[in-house]
């Protein structure tokens, strides 16, 4: 069994003003990957949650998701979809007994019995089990029990719930934050949950012959090979730079017992991106060797950024079709650099992380508990949205329910 393995495509994003959309980047990745699984002829095509980057998507973005998934059904492709964090799985699945029927599937809502479909190949049968984004509160509502507060408690008691067959080979579709003994993995810059928020330890997918995980941004194992995350397919943060390449995996599940094979398969984004960080001189260098079309941020580490800096090079990389996103200085007249503080930029982080930041910096490096979160990540809904020209009227309803249940029972 073949299966390509994608996650967070968050289509419709924003890039410091940029639409990734409009841009056309989104779109030639799109057209790129349809090649690749005309290449490879994948058994099915699993996407791992945050298909949108917002729970109200725009038309073009629909579009774009329609036109794939419409290639790839045409192609007689099964393709297998998650609801993630940024979805409305309201929205997303609205129409999924209908595209069922093309062997489009679809689990947006979180309900008792997960959506699975089941594919077969030369080894017998392979169930895959799909697990939309998982909030403590809707778990303990759907299974009558209050005392399910946490995301690995909640993931645990639902699966355990399922009528899953270890005795064959069974695929989990995930979008959580997944660690190993509560260690963070790597992390980019555009994932709105936070550090230390919501974990789900990888053992909670114990038995199960792979785990396609989505949620974080970069691409790798958690505790086992054959637990996964993987990652955004470009980069949507200067900080995932840093990550390791990206790309969708095809993975190859041979017979029950036998570990899977996994292939990265990397796919050059329109626009690359690119930071240049030194002094000013170095800088100007650097900047002349800046492939043409790419989106920029430099980082100024011997003066200051004046208005005739930062005009010089905007100008500098327009006259080359890129686009200077963001701009910045370290430098410091009475600090020396090296203990100064890191330098953040907020103008990209979330608006959840920006609270559990400042929640911490007030109260001893403190987490705010899951309530508090689902409070913050309510009003931050309304914020994307609100940006995204609905004037805040619309906010996901199964979020709305689980921040007045939650209201309702501290009121309690």
């Amino acid at each position: 069994m073949r299966f390509i393995h994608l996650s967070d495509l968050h289509l419709g994003k924003m890039l410091h003003g940029v639409s990734l959309l409009e841009k056309g980047d989104q779109p030639d990745w799109v057209k790129k990957f349809l090649t690749i699984v005309a290449e490879k002829q994948p058994d099915a095509v699993v996407i791992a949650g945050d298909v949108y980057d917002r729970s109200m998507p725009s038309g073009a973005a629909m579009q774009l998701l329609s036109h794939m998934v419409t290639e790839l059904a045409s192609r007689n492709v099964p393709v297998l979809i998650t609801a993630g964090n940024h979805d409305s799985g309201e929205r997303l699945s609205c129409f999924k007994d209908i595209l069922s029927r093309q062997n489009v599937y679809i689990s947006g809502e979180l309900q008792r019995e997960l959506t699975h479909v089941t594919l077969h190949d030369e080894h017998g049968p392979v169930t895959f089990w799909l697990l939309p984004y998982v909030f403590p509160a809707a778990v303990a509502q759907i299974l009558g029990d209050d005392t399910i507060r946490d995301y690995d408690t909640a993931v645990r008691r639902l699966l355990a719930e399922q009528n899953v067959d270890f005795s064959v080979r069974n695929v989990i579709v995930a979008h959580q934050n997944v660690t190993k003994g509560g260690i963070e993995g790597i992390r980019g810059g555009s994932e709105s949950m936070v550090g230390g928020v919501g974990q789900v330890d990888y053992t909670a997918f114990d038995g199960f012959d792979y785990a396609a995980l989505g949620h974080i941004h970069a691409a790798y194992a958690v505790g086992r090979e054959s637990v996964r995350y993987a990652g955004s397919p470009m980069c949507y943060h200067f900080d995932e730079l840093r990550q390791p390449k990206k790309g969708a995996l095809l993975i190859e599940l041979g017979a029950k017992g036998v570990e899977p094979a996994i292939e990265t398969m990397t796919i050059q984004p329109l626009h690359p991106m690119c930071e240049l960080r030194g002094a000013y001189d170095e800088l100007r260098v650097k900047a002349s060797a800046v492939e043409n079309g790419a989106y920029v941020k430099i980082v100024l580490t011997d003066r200051p950024m004046t208005p005739e800096i930062s005009a010089y090079f905007q100008a500098l990389f327009e006259s080359r079709g890129s686009i200077l996103m963001e701009r910045m200085s370290e430098y410091r007249r009475f600090v020396d650099v090296k203990d100064a503080p890191e330098s953040k930029d907020l103008r990209d982080k979330p608006v959840e992380e920006l609270f559990t930041e400042f929640y911490g910096e007030r109260n001893g490096g403190e987490l705010p508990d899951e309530g508090e979160i689902a409070l913050m990540h309510f009003a931050a809904e309304l914020l994307r949205n609100s940006e995204a020209g609905t004037d805040g009227k619309y906010v996901d309803p199964e979020l709305s329910n689980q921040v007045l249940a939650f209201l309702a029972k501290e009121g309690n």
